[in-house]
């Protein structure tokens, strides 16, 4: 019996061992490490799907995605912005926004570039345009996608957390009300479950 419960927990080890090789490698979002140890030592039922909550699904936070992973997402997509990991990975580290929802709000706006007016204004979330900013057909236009990238994580730093907005549930009717023609609690499904499938490690949503 000893014998049989000293190879289990060698067996254990082992398997977070791998797993914590591979997220360090970013073949898997850091998030899911914790997730796959549970799992392993058999302390919990719960699938890794488990959907995020909406009230409590705070954009507040470090980076949960690496650098690899999100280029993997990117490229998966035929993003124009293919390459940008690296990019996307610092705004949200100096920022304090979660990578994951600056990707999922790429994904939902544009298909992470190639669709809409985005493909033309280099814009992670499709900005309405405001004074002091060049515009294209009423959003912010950009340079290029590094700068769209910023413009994003500055908006969400300067205009919503200050006002207490710093889940999907609660960004969402300001940024995309249904008075223009938005279906908020789909924009809001849409977000949880890309965040969802990648803290899973997948990478198509």
């Amino acid at each position: 019996m000893a014998r049989t419960f000293a190879l289990v927990v060698l067996l254990v080890v082992v398997v977070l061992f791998v797993l914590s090789y591979m997220a360090h490698m970013g073949y898997l979002p850091a998030s899911s490490l914790a997730l796959s140890a549970v799992s392993a030592s058999g302390s919990s039922g719960r699938s890794a799907a488990t959907p995020v909550n909406s009230s409590s699904s705070s954009i507040l936070g470090p980076p949960s995605l690496s650098v690899v992973f999100i280029n993997r997402v990117l490229l998966a997509y035929h993003s124009p912005a293919a390459g940008l990991g690296s990019v996307l990975y610092r705004d949200s580290r100096d920022y304090g926004i979660d990578d994951v929802y600056a990707l999922a709000f790429f994904l939902h706006e544009s298909s992470m570039g190639n669709n809409g007016v985005a493909a033309v204004t280099h814009s992670l979330g499709n900005i309405r345009c405001t004074v002091g900013w060049s515009c294209y057909g009423g959003y912010r236009s950009y340079a290029t996608w590094a700068a769209g990238f910023l413009d994003w994580f500055r908006l969400i730093s300067s205009d919503y957390v200050p006002r207490h907005l710093s889940t999907v549930a609660t960004i969402i009717p300001v940024y995309a009300p249904s008075a223009d023609h938005n279906d908020e609690h789909a924009y809001i499904a849409a977000v949880l479950s890309a965040v969802s499938t990648w803290r899973t490690g997948r990478v198509v949503v």
